[in-house]
């Protein structure tokens, strides 16, 4: 069997759910909302199936989903793409990654990874053949500095995996942070493979800004969003990628190779949830960013030390301050004992993992997040019968 997937665990997401469904627990683990999403987008997939065109798409995707997703990005990016040339639509945001990485490396080629990272992102760059160079982000700010960068980037760096807004941490990266990993992209020829899948869900009123809209990076980055978390239908795996034509017409081969296209009908829907107007993604970010205040401000009531959130359906908490640094036995012993399941930012690390700070999904109803709450009370208690390791 091959050694990068058949090394690998279950992952956390789905060790954790388990976990919560075995004990019956309130999931604030895996990252998914409570909200059916927008019932037009949904009636709009549904009346594609029953009187739409159901056989294979165009390989790129339904010409109708690329220049809506064209028209989506130049009215909330500012970026002028073609939809013909620099547009493609994958079977969701992770096959997007996988397609960059089989297109554009070579065995031995070395890749950037940020940690913490999403999980997929390690055993995709080992299978296509690329060797992981790791930046290490710390609490409570997550940022990294030229001296991080320097010690990772090379000659022989021929991508770099960006996720902005940063899961699981929440961070909305600055202009300035893009600007210092585009200086290195440049000097290294490197490209900038950028998960973007958050860029509405941020909070606060900060601008998501895509690494394609910094001088020097048009032609050298791969953009990603998913139509999953723009309208919290994280199960049509729908994702929206936009690239020049010189990336794409690798990247759309690879693509070819992977899924080949994606349902038409869901394609359908979502352009049509692309040109909605103004008000459903600030009504949007507004509910979510809600929801984000009052799980944050009740973990914070309960002694939790709440760390802040910009942006994704999560916050995150330092166990530190209760003298812990066990993050993963914490989560287990939570499901097990006051019946809340979340996640261990330690898993998302391949090395020299921080293991003191543990994320909770927002992104759920009132009622979910105050029944989680109110099993977190004297949550002293509960920390006083775990093992301290400080």
């Amino acid at each position: 069997m091959n050694s990068v997937f058949s090394n690998l665990p279950t992952t956390i997401f789905e060790a954790m759910s388990s976990l919560a469904r075995e004990h019956s627990a309130i999931n604030l683990g895996q990252g998914f909302p409570d909200d059916p999403g927008p019932e037009d987008v949904r009636r709009k997939a549904a009346d594609a199936v029953l009187n739409g065109y159901n056989q294979y798409p165009s390989m790129m995707g339904v010409l109708e989903l690329r220049e809506a997703i064209a028209a989506h990005y130049g009215r909330f990016q500012g970026i002028d793409l073609d939809p013909q040339r620099e547009v493609l639509v994958t079977s969701g945001a992770t096959e997007a990654i996988a397609g960059a990485l089989f297109a554009v490396l070579e065995p031995g080629d070395e890749v950037v990874l940020f940690q913490p990272t999403y999980d997929a992102y390690v055993p995709l760059v080992e299978r296509a053949g690329g060797i992981p160079k790791f930046v290490n982000l710390r609490p409570p700010h997550w940022s990294f500095t030229e001296e991080d960068l320097a010690s990772v980037f090379s000659s022989k760096t021929r991508a770099v995996v960006f996720n902005n807004p940063l899961n699981p941490c929440g961070i909305v990266y600055p202009r300035e942070q893009l600007e210092m990993l585009a200086r290195f992209c440049i000097q290294n020829d490197t490209i900038a493979i950028c998960d973007e899948v958050w860029e509405h869900v941020v909070f606060d009123g900060l601008p998501h800004i895509s690494m394609m809209t910094i001088p020097g990076m048009r032609d050298r980055t791969i953009k990603i969003g998913s139509a999953g978390k723009i309208f919290s239908l994280t199960g049509w795996k729908v994702g929206l990628v936009a690239a020049a034509p010189d990336l794409m017409k690798v990247l759309a081969k690879s693509h070819q190779f992977l899924t080949f296209t994606t349902p038409p009908n869901l394609q359908v829907a979502v352009a049509h949830g692309l040109a909605k107007d103004d008000s459903y993604f600030q009504s949007m970010r507004a509910s979510f960013q809600r929801s984000r205040d009052r799980l944050s401000d009740g973990l914070s009531q309960r002694g939790f030390s709440v760390m802040p959130s910009q942006g994704t359906y999560f916050v995150t908490v330092d166990l530190s301050n209760f003298g812990l640094s066990d993050d993963a036995n914490f989560c287990q012993q939570l499901v097990l004992k006051r019946g809340v399941a979340a996640i261990p930012v330690s898993a998302f690390y391949t090395v020299n993992p921080v293991r003191h700070v543990v994320r909770f999904c927002f992104a759920k109803h009132d009622a979910t997040l105050d029944a989680a709450l109110s099993r977190l009370e004297r949550i002293d208690r509960f920390v006083d019968g775990l093992e301290k390791r400080v």
